[in-house]
């Protein structure tokens, strides 16, 4: 059976290569070739022996995900649906905010945190990624939009729990963050977790590969509990401990993700609070207004209450930035990630408890 090739960040690469009778600098020239000029062609390599090529081709698989359609909403933003090569499905987003071109990528196919407001966690977790397939998405639709556009930055919050697929989610950034391939530095790669402390706890100096979005939703365990069922396990005291010993580079602050639902946790009493939950602890806030979705009872806050909600945290001398919604008209924004082609027996009920 095929290997797929962008499974192997470059030091595997380099052992498996070593095995195969090549040199170490052919794990740098493959790298090049698949990552910097999109050529998934061996025999296109022209660096590359004949002989080389030959024995690459038998053994490499080097394309895992195929984009399969793609809808473009009125404010420019693209959802893709990709087909893996089981069947499975996946969707992501590509989000245009000058000079910023963002790819939301998905990390499992469905997820199995069971958050209230996400149509994600309807599906079940069905399975995870592969590395490489965390991969080839950037590199499918930097191909389909030419090399006179390039993709900037990287957000791991499509569908699925990153850090509930950690070891393939850490080669994937290792992988796009390569010097002779993609070259995302960690200022433009931003991995969010609802918050799995213990992988959070085991992570150390990797913190430093991205920047960390926390998506926390409530300043209190009773309606964090009922809005994410992962709180049940890690509660926000031993989460904020976490997030407060993280490795973090020089003034740099881990960001807090709050999608604000219509009285459930957009009262001014809702931000008093977690301005005192925040005390002392330099953070970043994001404000995210509900994106209404079929299937989920929620809400958007009205306007005014999303402004007052923003301005008591600016008060306390916080930085709150509210998030504008973007492809909301084709189904594309935060929390509307879901595949129709889920398989009935993946659809699980939210877990009580986040996994170990």
């Amino acid at each position: 059976m095929p290997l797929f090739i962008k499974d192997y960040p470059k030091d595997e690469l380099v052992e498996l290569l070593k095995k195969m009778g090549e040199p170490r600098f052919r794990a740098t020239q493959l790298f090049k070739w698949l990552y910097q000029k999109g050529i998934t062609d061996f025999t296109k390599m022209t660096d590359i022996s004949k002989l080389s090529q030959r024995k690459f081709d038998a053994t490499f698989e080097s394309t895992s995900v195929a984009i399969e359609t793609r809808e473009t909403s009125r404010d420019g933003t693209t959802k893709y649906l990709y087909r893996l090569t089981d069947g499975k499905a996946i969707e992501g987003v590509l989000i245009p905010d000058p000079p910023r071109l963002t790819l939301c990528v998905s990390t499992q196919v469905g997820c199995r945190m069971g958050c209230a407001f996400c149509k994600t966690a309807r599906m079940g977790l069905i399975r995870n990624l592969r590395t490489g397939e965390i991969v080839d998405q950037v590199c499918q639709v930097q191909a389909a939009i030419g090399p006179k556009r390039k993709i900037t930055n990287l957000v791991f919050m499509g569908m699925g729990e990153p850090l509930d697929n950690l070891e393939n989610a850490l080669k994937a950034i290792e992988i796009l963050g390569a010097s002779d391939g993609f070259q995302f530095s960690h200022r433009r790669l931003t991995v969010s977790t609802c918050g799995l402390v213990n992988q959070l706890e085991s992570l150390g100096d990797k913190t430093k590969r991205f920047r960390l979005a926390v998506s926390l939703n409530a300043a209190d365990n009773e309606t964090r509990n009922r809005l994410m069922p992962v709180n049940r396990k890690y509660p926000i005291e031993r989460l904020l401990a976490a997030c407060q010993a993280i490795s973090l580079r020089n003034r740099e602050r881990v960001t807090f993700e709050y999608v604000m639902l219509k009285g459930v946790n957009d009262r001014e009493q809702d931000a008093k609070a977690l301005v005192r939950l925040f005390r002392g602890f330099k953070v970043k806030i994001n404000l995210i207004p509900f994106n209404e979705t079929e299937g989920i009872p929620f809400k958007r806050p009205a306007e005014k209450a999303i402004l007052r909600f923003q301005e008591i945290l600016v008060n306390a001398n916080m930085t709150a930035i509210i998030r504008s919604s973007r492809g909301d008209d084709i189904s594309a924004a935060c929390g509307q990630l879901a595949t129709a082609t889920a398989t009935p027996q993946a659809v699980s009920d939210p877990p009580v408890a986040a996994p170990e």
